[in-house]
């Protein structure tokens, strides 16, 4: 490969975003799949389910730290490794008894890791990049991003559906936690991939380091300053009602829509196949929904 400090952005945008892309749908949307072929009643999957989104909601209230401490590159890295290491252990648990508790601590461990690998990746990608480049690539991240959604709701779905129903491999049929372990373990080797190979082609930007001469009081004083002066701003109660409100209908029907298609019939549901719904509503859905 050429040199890092000249490599061409063609190299790392694609994956990186991908790499972005595909925690967040595994915690959103593959992580209610799974948990409503496993038991969950609806009350227990929407609540539960629904808290995993808070890392990502709340991520601006550690972001300046991920700023001031290491490089943006160092943090790419290490949580890559933390996704991965996270996916291995949903996988691991299971086929457990305890698959429950076990499970929803490693998927939280995924969303934390994941906010925080959408900060610096952000970060990166802007210190990485001079403007023009910025411009020309922010339509190449933003599809590969989606592609990762499609992977991640589509493709990995239908595999667990297919494993589900033994046409991948027969000796599976019917073992629905041992299906999805082998899923999240394919997931935690691509991001053990990921790191690997974006260890290798990222590139080294000289002004991505950590702000060393930035005490974390002053950090923590400009924050603050920063927050409060947004509340001061003119019609502050109309904006927030509607940032909380405008997606609130999507939100409540992406938690509930899963185990409607996935539901029996005599619960009102349309009773579809894992890998129908991955086909249907994770593949052709996405691609319906960008088109």
């Amino acid at each position: 490969m050429n040199n890092p400090k000249k490599r061409s952005p063609w190299w790392w945008v694609p994956s990186l975003y991908f790499a972005e892309g595909l925690p967040n749908i595994a915690v959103v949307s593959v992580a209610v799949v799974m948990y409503t072929k496993l038991g969950l009643s609806n009350t227990e999957l929407a609540f539960y389910t629904s808290w995993l989104y808070l890392p990502w909601v709340i991520k601006p209230l550690w972001s300046p730290f991920v700023d001031l401490i290491g490089s943006n590159r160092r943090w790419i890295i290490a949580m890559q490794l933390l996704i991965g290491a996270a996916f291995a252990g949903i996988a691991f648990s299971l086929p457990t008894p305890y698959y429950i508790q076990l499970s929803f601590a490693f998927f939280w461990l995924v969303a934390f890791s994941s906010a925080t690998h959408d900060i610096a990746a952000d970060g990166f990608y802007l210190l990485a990049l001079d403007p023009g480049k910025q411009s020309w690539f922010v339509g190449i991240r933003s599809i590969f991003y989606r592609l990762s959604t499609i992977f991640g709701q589509g493709v990995l779905v239908m595999c667990a559906g297919w494993m589900e129903e033994g046409k991948l491999f027969p000796r599976l049929a019917g073992n629905i936690p041992l299906a999805w372990s082998i899923t999240f373990y394919c997931m935690a080797a691509i991001f053990i991939g990921c790191l690997l190979y974006h260890k290798v082609v990222l590139p080294r930007p000289e002004q991505d380091r950590g702000r060393e001469h930035i005490s974390p009081a002053l950090l923590l004083s400009d924050f603050f300053r920063t927050f409060a002066s947004f509340f001061k701003k003119p019609h502050i109660g109309l904006i927030l009602f509607f940032l909380l409100t405008y997606r609130l209908g999507e939100a409540q029907l992406v938690k509930i829509a899963t185990p409607f298609l996935l539901g029996a019939e005599s619960t009102g549901g349309l009773n579809l196949s894992t890998s129908t719904l991955g086909l249907l509503y994770g593949t052709l859905g996405v691609v319906a929904l960008l088109l």
